[in-house]
């Protein structure tokens, strides 16, 4: 029976120490295949009836990491286009309530409407801050720059008590952080960094009624029988999330197919645990070395205030890491071992 840990190193082996999965997750080698595969088919046109495929697949294999029925799971490309869709449906003078310093690409789809009230507040007052008039409240499960969890739980209470709607971005934390999408009305994600896929998908869960979304970007694929919805206005658009679909990213999804069965394998659990042993391993050497870092308990990702200059240093000695509002940012997942904390910490000391 395969472990953890030989299943990881079958299909792992990285040149140098990569910390960096907030940024971008690694590939795993039957991605690099799958993706390889991809590519002859195109090149020796082979009928690409299997690469469709792939898309419900990795539809399916989202719904059942974050927990909700396929038929909520929208596939894209960006969580922006989604924003954008869920922006369009407010009425103008609703207020989106945020957390301060929270990413673009969720944020700015509704500073963009012009006519809406984006409101801003830490991150820790965030439930707190949910008003009568606030009629979504836009916050990403883990924040990019430091890694900080939101209070969910609190949060979605907030909400409901006050009849807002709740918007996650759950890009730094699909994949290592186990959700409940189904608790909130949309969740978006991309599938490049813990999902450790190719770039150029993402994923929306939305409610069983829609939400009041309006297919903007609906084309051929958002019908209900895509290959009858070719020619003309789409009749009959799918009678799922798949209306809020766009034309998919082929050898993107044929490489994510792997991916996620590689998470499904692994067990979304036993990553976790896993991904926290190694940051908070990070957290203790800071500790001795002097070093506080942004307080984020329970999160996979690390970040060092006023250490972020260290990052061309570290990436010449063979270490990835990133440098975001100024920050030291190590991000810990599934290919990530001890002796790779070590080796940051080493390289670290005095």
């Amino acid at each position: 029976m395969e472990t953890f840990e030989s299943l990881v190193r079958a299909e792992f082996a990285p040149k140098n120490v990569y910390l960096n999965t907030a940024s971008s997750g690694l590939l795993p080698a039957r991605t690099v295949a799958a993706l390889e595969r991809a590519v002859r088919m195109r090149a020796e046109g082979t009928p690409l009836g299997p690469l469709y495929e792939n898309v419900e697949t990795v539809r399916a294999s989202f719904a059942r990491l974050v927990g909700v029925p396929v038929e909520r799971v929208a596939s894209g490309a960006s969580v922006a286009e989604y924003g954008g869709l869920i922006a369009a449906s407010l009425p103008a003078g609703a207020e989106v309530l945020t957390a301060e310093a929270d990413f673009a690409s969720l944020v700015n789809p509704f500073h963009m409407r012009g006519d809406l009230k984006v409101r801003a507040v830490p991150l820790e007052r965030l439930a707190e801050s949910v008003r009568p008039d606030t009629a979504l409240v836009a916050v990403s499960a883990a924040q990019s720059a430091d890694g900080r969890i939101a209070d969910l739980p609190a949060v979605r209470a907030a909400a409901l008590e006050h009849g807002a709607r709740t918007y996650l971005d759950a890009s730094q934390a699909a994949g290592w952080l186990p959700l409940d999408a189904g608790a909130y009305d949309y969740v978006a994600a991309v599938g490049f960094k813990w999902l450790m896929g190719p770039h150029g998908a993402a994923f929306c869960v939305v409610p069983e009624d829609f939400g009041g979304l309006t297919p903007l970007l609906a084309g051929w694929v958002s019908g209900e029988l895509p290959w009858d919805s070719c020619y003309g206005p789409v009749e009959n658009l799918a009678h799922s999330a798949r209306r809020f679909d766009i034309s998919p990213a082929l050898f993107t999804h044929a490489g994510l197919r792997t991916s996620l069965e590689l998470i499904e394998e692994l067990g979304a659990s036993a990553i976790h645990a896993h991904d926290l042993a190694l940051a908070d391993r990070f957290r203790a050497g800071l500790a001795t070395l002097g070093h506080e870092p942004v307080p984020s308990p329970g999160s996979a990702i690390v970040s060092v205030p006023g250490l972020g200059d260290r990052q061309p240093e570290l990436s010449a000695a063979g270490i990835e890491v990133s440098d975001r509002a100024g920050n030291l940012r190590a991000a810990f997942h599934l290919y990530n071992t001890p002796e790779d904390v070590d080796r940051l910490l080493d390289a670290l000391s005095p």
